[in-house]
């Protein structure tokens, strides 16, 4: 999944600004370098074995984005849902839990 990031960056700069670190989860994510440009600007790229289908974006000194990952082989309903659920006001599930009620996780059918 590695050679999915420059793009996901990318969009998100697009979006936020200029990204400056990025946290992965080591085991969702294959051949990850320690840093990517993006727009001439330096994304450092910090990866531990959590296991917990987030992405943290770093923008700026204090900003901090956590991003659900929805594995690309999550049917398109279940997928929508865990993006639905995951943008709740009210939600306090985890991303694992979250992935989990809507059918979406890893080696589930939807």
């Amino acid at each position: 999944m590695g050679a999915e990031l420059p793009a996901l960056l990318s969009a998100l700069v697009a979006h936020l600004g200029p990204v400056t670190r990025v946290g992965l989860d080591t085991t969702a994510w294959e051949d990850l370098p320690t840093r990517i440009v993006v727009d001439d600007r330096v994304v450092h790229i910090d990866s531990f074995p959590v296991g917990d289908d987030t992405v943290l974006i770093t923008r700026g000194d204090r900003d901090i984005f956590s991003l659900l990952v929805v594995p690309p082989d999550a049917a398109p309903d279940a997928a929508r849902a865990a993006m639905a659920q995951a943008v709740r006001a009210d939600n306090i599930s985890q991303a694992e839990q979250i992935l989990i009620d809507t059918g979406s996780g890893r080696g589930t059918s939807g």
